[in-house]
């Protein structure tokens, strides 16, 4: 049975690894969604792709790597901050572009890579380790502080957006701050479920939080059981099927987001 998988020692490791993410990520995705950002947390992933095969290339640690090029990448996102929407939505788009082009060329052509680049774009949870679930822990732990600690002034950037004038503050490191949590969030949660899955777990519980919460706690609450229960039934529902997590985890999502959106206009017809 499945379920017998979470007491099996070989999977408990991944599975808690996972979930770390499957929590923080919901959460991180709230306030990206708030912002409408949301093509930057799938640039930043692809990014975070592309540094861990081109840290493999330099013999340096993947993790190293894909943390490093979703630094600069964010980064390069603060370059843009203030700019009009279309020109920050083009930038985000040739990063993304770009990055998944040197990423596949990379693995086209280094045959050390093409066992990686499938791991980072498949998915391969149940093959990570202590130092996945380290670096998840450390990274749920450090990001969620992190966001605990900047969640008032980012939601008074977006709702009161004079207030650091005002004051004589400045948005731009907020954003910055932010962005960095985000980045980091995504490259090692890259390294563990792949890059698709991390922005589905990022992108879709908060969308399907947004149609139903009528407040921001609720919002957030939700997102976070959204991405929990279906982390929980992709994984059990993989290693059922004997098919790679990251495909069965973004369809699962994609499914919740589906019936989510029918629901809800159904709800609004009545």
């Amino acid at each position: 049975m499945p379920f017998d998988a979470l007491l099996d020692p070989l999977f408990v490791q991944p599975f808690f690894t996972g979930l770390a993410f499957a929590v923080l990520l919901p959460l991180l995705g709230a306030y990206l969604r708030l912002r409408d950002e949301w093509l930057a947390a799938l640039a930043f992933a692809q990014t975070a792709a592309a540094g861990a095969l081109l840290a493999m290339l330099a013999g340096w640690p993947l993790q190293l790597g894909g943390l490093l090029a979703a630094a600069a990448a964010a980064a390069l996102k603060s370059v843009f901050e203030g700019a009009a929407r279309g020109v920050q939505g083009a930038a985000y788009a040739m990063l993304l572009v770009g990055s998944w082009g040197a990423s596949v060329l990379l693995v086209a052509n280094l045959p050390l890579a093409e066992r990686l680049g499938h791991a980072l774009f498949d998915g391969q949870l149940y093959f990570t380790d202590r130092d996945h679930l380290v670096a998840a822990a450390i990274c749920t732990g450090v990001a969620g502080a992190g966001l605990f600690a900047l969640s008032r002034r980012l939601l008074l950037s977006h709702f009161f957006p004079d207030y650091f004038r005002a004051v004589g503050g400045s948005v731009r490191r907020v954003h910055f701050l932010f962005d960095l949590l985000v980045a980091a969030a995504l490259a090692l949660a890259t390294m563990s479920i792949g890059v698709m899955s991390a922005f589905a777990l990022i992108f879709l519980p908060p969308l399907v939080a947004w149609a139903w919460s009528g407040s921001w706690r609720r919002s957030l609450a939700l997102a976070v059981a959204v991405g929990v229960v279906a982390y929980v039934l992709a994984f059990l529902g993989a290693l059922w099927l004997d098919q790679p997590f990251g495909p069965v985890l973004a369809l699962i999502l994609v499914l919740v987001g589906v019936l989510s959106g029918v629901a809800h206009r159904l709800h609004i017809g009545l």
